[in-house]
C-alpha cells in the first residue's frame, strides 16, 4: 500500500491492501488506515476508564433529590416524558431532567439501585473517551487521539463525574460526539454531519440546558472559517443546524408549553408554570443578573429561609448537603426543637432543614467567588486545572505552526475551535459562582485535546528542527508544567508524598535527554543512537506532565477520594462532608406501619397521601413509587397546588391523608383551636398545612402501632375526610 502524510504529520492512506479486503471480525485490530497499534492502545485506555468510572458502583449513592424523581420516572411514562418529580406528574424538577432518561430506564430494567442509576453514567463516559480519540486522531493522527483520549479518561473531575449518577455526565457526551460530527462537516462541508451535531448539541440541552450551548461559538467559528465550500452554503449550512439545535432544545419547553396546564406537571422553579422561566430564568440568565427574566422562583416568597437566595440555584451540592438525612427522612425543625406545634414548624421544602449543613453547602470555597477562581481556588485547579500550561502552549504553537495556512487548513482550523471551546467556557465558569465541581467538566475534552495536540506538535518541532526556539520549546513545556504540577501538589505532600520528587527527577531526565538529543541534530534528522534518547527525553516529559492527573484519577479507587452522587471530586480536598442520600431506600419499620395505616383507610384515594416537602415524600417513593403528592417543589414556596385546589381534592375523595413534617401531638397536650396566623406573603405550602392542621384529625402513632422513638421522623399524619 501507499500513504500521503498530511501536514499535521497524519497518515492517509490513498491506496488499499490485503487488510481492506478482510472482513472486520475482530474488534482490538485496528482498521487499514491506522497503526496496529493504535486500536489495541484505544481498547486498553476504554477498559481503564471503564474499570475506574466502575470501580464505586455499587457504593455510589443517591444524589437525594434527583433519585426522587428518576424512581418516579422508572414507575411512570408520564413522569418520564415531563421528568417529573413524583410518580403521578403532579411537578417537574426545577431543571429539565433529560439526563435522568438513562438512568430511569436503567432502573426500570434492573430496578431502583444506586448501581442501575450510576451504570449510564459509566457508558457515557466510556462513549466519550472512544469518540474523543476518533475526533483528535482524525484531525491530529492516531498519536494524539490516543493521548486525548487518555487525558479525558484521567482527568479527575471526569472519572469522579462518571463514576456517580450526576446531571453532567450526559451533557459532556453529547458535546464530544457534537463535536465530532462537526469535523467530518467542517472537513467535507457535508450537511447532514452539521445536522447531526446540531441535535446532539440539542440532546445535551435537555440534560444540562444552557450549559450544553457554550460550544456554539467554536462550531460556528470555526465552520464559517475552515468548511470548504463558499460562504454562501457556510452561511446556509450553519442556519440549518441552528435551527435543527434550537428544534431539539427547546423540544421539552415546548411540550410543557403547548400541553394544557391540567394536562401535564406544575414547571418547578417558576412562579407562573412557565417552563420557559424555568429554564431561561431560574436556570439561566438570572444566574448573571437576578430578575432579568420574569415568572422566575427568585425562593423568597413564603418568608425569610423558605429557599436560596436572589439569584440564588438549587445546584446538586446544596441539594443533597442539608436535604436528605441518612433516611431521607427530615430532622426536627429549628421550630420542632423548640417544642412548637402548628403548621409553621412544618418543614418547608429542603431550605428549612438540615440548616448548618446547607449554610456550609451554599458557603463558596476560597477564591470561588473570583474571576480567577479556575486559576487560584485548589478545589478545582485539582480535578481539572493540572494540565493548563500544556493546553495553552499547545494551542499558541499550533496556531503560530498554522498561521500561514490557507483558510480550509484543517489542523489550524482544529485549533481554533477547541481555542475558541476553551475560551469561551473559561469566561463563562469565571463570571459565575457554581456549587459544585461537574460544572468543570465542560473543560476536559478542550484541555484533553488541546493538550495531546500539543504534546504531538511541539515533539514534531523537536525533532525535526535544527536550531532556535523550536529546538527548546518541548523542555521549556516541559518544565513549565512540572512547575506548575508542584505548584500545585506541594499543598497535599500528605496524600502522596512521593508525586513531587517524581515529577522533579522526571523533568530533570526529560530536559537533560532531550537537550542531549538536540546537541547530536545533523540537518534535521537525529543520528543513530540518538532517536532512543530522545524518546527517553519524551517519555520521562510524559511522566512530569501526566503523573499529577494520573494520580488524582486513580485515588478513586479508595473510596475515601472518590466523591459522591453531590460532588464529582477525585482526590483530596474534599470540599464538603455531607450527607449524600438515604443508605436505603426501604422504609423503617414506622413507616411501614404508617403506610400499612393509610392504605387500609384510603379507599380508592388517588393519592396515597400528601407531603408538605419532597423529601417528607422521598421514603415511600424510594420504596414503592407510591403516589405520594409533594407539595412546595424544590424551594418549598412553589405554588404546585393551591389550597383552593387541595381542598378540592379532599372533596372529591381524591386525597384522604397528609404527612406533615414536625413535632408529634404530645400524649395529653391539647392542639390549639387555630394555627398561628400566616403572612400575607405566606407560600401555598403553608396556607396547605395550616387548613391541614386546623381541619383535619391527626391520627396519634399509637393508632398505627408506632411508639415515639429517636430512630424515627418527627412527623404527623392527619385524616382529611
Amino acid at each position: 500500500m501507499t500513504a500521503s502524510i498530511t501536514d499535521s504529520g497524519r497518515s492517509t492512506v490513498t491506496e488499499s491492501d490485503d487488510r481492506l479486503s478482510r472482513p472486520r471480525r475482530h474488534v482490538w485490530r485496528s482498521p487499514a488506515d491506522q497503526p496496529r497499534w493504535a486500536r489495541p492502545a484505544l481498547l486498553g485506555i476504554a477498559a481503564l476508564a471503564a474499570f475506574l468510572y466502575a470501580w464505586n458502583i455499587t457504593g455510589s449513592g443517591y444524589a437525594s433529590y434527583y433519585s426522587v424523581a428518576a424512581r418516579s420516572m422508572s414507575v411512570s411514562w408520564k413522569a418520564f416524558l415531563f421528568t417529573a418529580l413524583d410518580p403521578s406528574a403532579t411537578i417537574t424538577l426545577d431543571k429539565i431532567g433529560g439526563f435522568l432518561w438513562p438512568q430511569a430506564l436503567s432502573a426500570r430494567v434492573f430496578g431502583f439501585h444506586a448501581w442501575a442509576l450510576t451504570l449510564p453514567q459509566c457508558v457515557e463516559g466510556v462513549v466519550s473517551v472512544l469518540v474523543m480519540y476518533r475526533t483528535v486522531r482524525r484531525w491530529q493522527g492516531p498519536a494524539a487521539g490516543l493521548l486525548a483520549a487518555g487525558s479525558l479518561a484521567l482527568t479527575p473531575v471526569a472519572v469522579s463525574m462518571f463514576g456517580h449518577a450526576m446531571l453532567d455526565g450526559m451533557a459532556v457526551m453529547c458535546l464530544t460526539l457534537a463535536v465530532d460530527q462537526y469535523q467530518k462537516a467542517v472537513i467535507t462541508a457535508r450537511l447532514r454531519p452539521l445536522l447531526a451535531s446540531g441535535l446532539w448539541i440539542g440532546l445535551g440541552f435537555q440534560a444540562k440546558m444552557m450549559e450544553a450551548w457554550i460550544i456554539v461559538p467554536a462550531l460556528l467559528v470555526g465552520y464559517l472559517v475552515a468548511a470548504p465550500v463558499t460562504l454562501r452554503r457556510r452561511t446556509g449550512h450553519v442556519l440549518a443546524a441552528g435551527a435543527v439545535m434550537l428544534a431539539v432544545s427547546l423540544s421539552w419547553v415546548a411540550l410543557m408549553t403547548l400541553t394544557p396546564q391540567d394536562a401535564r406537571p406544575y414547571a418547578d422553579g417558576s412562579t407562573s408554570n412557565s417552563a420557559f422561566s424555568m429554564v431561561f430564568g431560574y436556570n439561566g440568565f438570572n444566574r448573571f443578573d437576578p430578575g432579568l427574566i420574569s415568572g422566575a422562583d427568585d425562593g423568597t416568597s413564603g418568608g425569610p429561609g423558605s429557599g436560596p437566595p436572589r439569584g440564588g440555584r438549587s445546584d446538586q451540592r446544596e441539594e443533597s448537603a442539608g436535604q436528605s438525612s441518612r433516611q431521607g427522612q427530615a430532622p426536627p425543625s429549628s421550630a420542632a426543637a423548640s417544642g412548637s406545634h402548628g403548621p409553621n414548624s412544618a418543614v418547608q421544602g429542603p431550605s428549612s432543614r438540615g440548616g448548618d449543613a446547607k449554610r456550609l453547602a451554599e458557603a463558596p470555597a476560597t477564591g470561588s467567588s473570583g474571576r480567577l477562581k479556575l486559576l487560584r481556588d485548589a478545589s478545582y485547579t485539582t480535578q481539572i486545572g493540572w494540565l493548563y500550561p500544556l493546553a495553552l502552549f499547545g494551542l499558541i504553537a499550533g496556531l503560530v505552526r498554522h498561521r500561514k495556512g490557507s483558510r480550509t487548513d484543517q489542523a489550524r482550523a482544529g485549533y481554533l475551535m477547541w481555542g475558541v471551546w476553551l475560551a469561551t467556557t473559561t469566561a463563562v465558569l469565571s463570571s459565575f459562582s457554581f456549587a459544585h465541581n461537574a460544572y468543570l467538566a465542560t473543560l476536559a475534552p478542550a484541555i484533553a485535546a488541546l493538550s495531546a495536540a500539543g504534546t504531538v506538535e511541539l515533539w514534531r518541532a523537536h525533532r525535526t528542527a535544527r536550531t532556535g526556539r523550536r529546538l527548546w520549546a518541548l523542555p521549556a513545556v516541559i518544565v513549565a508544567e512540572a512547575a506548575w504540577t508542584v505548584h500545585l501538589a506541594s499543598g497535599y505532600t500528605d496524600f502522596a508524598p512521593w508525586l513531587v520528587p517524581v515529577v522533579c527527577t522526571a523533568a530533570l531526565i526529560a530536559v537533560v535527554a532531550l537537550g542531549r538529543a538536540a546537541r547530536s541534530i545533523r540537518i534535521g534528522r537525529l543520528r543513530v543512537g540518538s532517536a532512543g534518547i530522545a524518546v527517553t527525553g519524551l517519555l520521562a516529559g510524559c511522566v512530569a506532565m501526566f503523573a499529577a492527573p494520573t494520580t488524582w484519577s486513580l485515588s478513586v479507587l479508595d473510596e475515601r477520594y472518590a466523591g459522591s452522587a453531590f460532588e464529582a471530586n477525585a482526590g483530596p480536598p474534599v470540599a464538603i462532608d455531607a450527607a449524600d442520600g438515604p443508605d436505603s431506600t426501604s422504609l423503617t419499620a414506622g413507616q411501614r406501619k404508617l403506610l400499612a395505616y393509610v392504605e387500609k383507610h384510603n379507599s380508592d384515594a388517588e393519592f396515597t397521601l400528601s407531603a408538605d416537602s419532597w423529601s417528607t415524600a422521598a421514603p415511600y417513593i424510594y420504596a414503592k413509587g407510591l403516589p405520594v403528592l409533594p407539595l412546595g417543589g424544590y424551594s418549598g414556596t412553589t405554588s404546585s397546588v393551591t389550597l383552593a385546589e387541595y381542598q378540592h381534592l379532599v372533596a372529591e375523595g381524591r386525597l384522604r391523608f397528609a404527612l406533615l413534617s414536625g413535632p408529634r401531638p404530645a400524649t395529653g397536650t391539647p392542639r390549639p383551636k387555630s394555627p398561628p396566623a400566616l403572612g400575607k406573603d405566606a407560600s401555598e405550602t403553608l396556607k396547605i398545612n395550616s387548613w391541614v392542621y386546623a381541619d383535619c384529625t391527626a391520627v396519634a402513632p399509637a393508632t398505627y402501632g408506632v411508639t415515639a422513638s429517636d430512630d424515627d421522623p418527627m412527623l404527623t399524619l392527619y385524616e382529611c375526610a
